[in-house]
């Protein structure tokens, strides 16, 4: 069964940069994509971004590219997030998914094509 454990969330002002950190067990996690979604309060679960099973490939939303980018260590089994220029509509509770199916050549966006939901953690932009 796929645990993830998402840590680094905070309370940071707008202009600020945050680094999440995903530690995920339970599978073999050097032949997974990863990704990373958010929901804000009143909205829907949306895709922020991924990146394939070696690294190769990554994608992000709209939203945050230039700003968001997305990392992995295979040898921690360990994927990053490092946010900066944060927005306060950024603020949103941000999980950490494993792809359901392994070498993707490609970057996943849909929740259902994820897997080891966790509780997430809260990231708060604000003044």
């Amino acid at each position: 069964q796929v645990q993830v454990v998402e840590s680094g969330g905070g309370l940071v002002q707008p202009g600020g940069s945050l680094r999440l950190s995903c530690a995920v067990s339970g599978l073999s996690f050097s032949i997974y994509g990863m990704g990373w979604f958010r929901q804000a309060p009143g909205k829907e679960r949306e895709f922020v971004s991924g990146i394939t099973w070696n690294g190769g490939t990554t994608s992000y939303a709209d939203s945050v590219k230039g700003r968001f980018t997305i990392s992995r260590d295979n040898a921690k089994n360990t994927v990053y997030l490092q946010m900066n220029s944060l927005k306060p509509e950024d603020t949103a509770v941000y999980y950490c998914v494993a792809a359901s199916i392994a070498f993707n050549r490609w970057v996943r966006t849909r929740t259902d094509e994820y897997r080891g939901w966790g509780q997430g953690t809260q990231v708060t932009v604000s003044s």
